[in-house]
């Protein structure tokens, strides 16, 4: 089969991406492992919401249509909205359709599936950045009677066994995870390892209504100075509760979450910590205010400092003089450990040298410039502050459409 361009993945990402394509006019095929929106579908728990709100979910052509702008989208409610957008642009898409292997051939590229084999000019990788998980070695060294799960096998408080809880890591999903299970009656233990705290609502309005005002979401990734960092912070401590609560380490701490640092290793049923805590605690809470005040400059530049309600910093975060260094499991009453500790991408079908030792396909914003038509799209921070949200796959694919059809015209 010919085509001259393939998009695999059918997520906000590859949608986005076919909707581009077709208005370039532009011959393609969406090709998905399973069916549209299947990550949301299938490795999310059960009480996850988007962490911006609905009117953020801006994708080529379509936008939040209903009567609740400033809520937060259900799992359930997020896969509804990507398949009626998947309805709406009809994309040439072929679901349960998972892709074997991709290689050059020629002057473009051989896409081989379990339903057939393509031929194309250009291949965009839309699969995301958030298929395996990364779990630490030490977690071999967990004691065998503790259940180990990830956050994409984590379901809900009811499934785990009765008994304490680990959560490794305090980023967004690690942050959530926490409350719940702690809401649920189970004590929670919360390894903190590096994080960016933010006020869910700050002077009055959403965080992320601050960073789409203040174009903070819109910063390239051509005008960051240090792109690496900037790829590897993980999102804002949020969640999308209704109530718009915060789920900051101190929020955590007042429900009854034990705080211990980062978990640096695992020995003869004993946890080791490291005693950065506070330290983390503190880079956290500066750059949290350095974002309020560059939200704060940028309100009293455009006239709205009277318009919103003042400024204010958050408490700063609690921490007791000495955390503990160590825990023994079995005293502690340890029974589930919940790995929040970041996923990477899956590119093991790719037979294309164009992937780095740490797995990440080198790119420069979504140009494969060691393979020529090959792009790549959904991966933190590929062209804009924004780009893993589903307001930043149109922006990015709208670009990267652009270079594919020039690339298509010259060669």
């Amino acid at each position: 089969m010919r085509t001259t361009a393939v998009v695999i993945g059918a997520g906000q990402a590859g949608l986005a991406m076919s909707w581009w394509l077709a208005e370039r006019s532009i011959d393609h095929v969406v090709l998905e492992r399973g069916e549209v929106a299947n990550t949301w579908r299938t490795e999310r728990w059960d009480s996850l919401t988007l962490l911006t709100p609905n009117w953020q979910s801006r994708l080529p052509g379509h936008g939040y249509e209903g009567e609740d702008p400033d809520g937060f989208r259900t799992m359930a409610e997020t896969v509804a909205f990507l398949e009626r957008y998947a309805a709406k642009v009809s994309p040439p898409l072929r679901t349960r359709c998972p892709v074997v292997s991709v290689r050059s051939a020629g002057d473009g590229f051989e896409v081989v599936t379990e339903q057939g084999t393509w031929q194309c000019r250009a291949v965009v990788v839309a699969t995301g950045a958030f298929n395996i998980a990364q779990v630490p070695k030490l977690a071999a060294e967990v004691p065998a009677g503790i259940v180990q799960l990830t956050t994409a096998r984590y379901r809900n408080p009811e499934s785990l066994a009765p008994g304490g809880v680990m959560v490794v890591g305090a980023a967004a999903s690690g942050a959530q995870i926490a409350e719940e299970i702690q809401r649920s009656g189970r004590p929670v233990t919360l390894a903190v390892g590096e994080h960016v705290r933010a006020p869910r609502m700050y002077r009055g309005r959403d965080i992320q209504w601050w960073m789409d005002a203040t174009g903070l979401n819109d910063e390239r990734w051509d005008q960051v100075e240090n792109l690496r960092r900037a790829r590897a912070l993980s999102s804002f401590q949020l969640a999308g509760h209704a109530d718009r609560r915060d789920i900051d380490l101190n929020a955590l701490t007042a429900l009854g979450v034990a705080l211990v640092g980062r978990l640096a290793g695992v020995r003869d049923g004993k946890a080791q910590f490291s005693g950065s805590l506070r330290n983390l605690c503190e880079l956290s809470d500066l750059k949290q205010n350095r974002l309020l005040n560059t939200i704060d400059e940028w309100a009293a530049a455009h006239g709205m400092s009277d318009s919103v309600e003042p400024p204010h910093r958050p408490e700063p975060t609690r921490v007791e003089a000495s955390p503990p260094l160590g825990l023994d499991f079995a005293r502690a009453g340890i029974r589930t450990i919940v790995w929040a500790t970041g996923f990477r991408p899956d590119y093991s079908w790719l037979d294309i040298p164009v992937v780095d030792p740490k797995g990440h396909i080198r790119h420069d914003g979504g140009v494969v410039t060691e393979a020529p038509g090959l792009y790549v799209m959904g991966l933190p921070f590929l062209r804009r502050r924004k780009s893993t949200l589903m307001d930043g796959v149109g922006d990015d694919a709208r670009d990267l459409s652009a270079h594919l059809a020039t690339h298509l015209a010259t060669g």
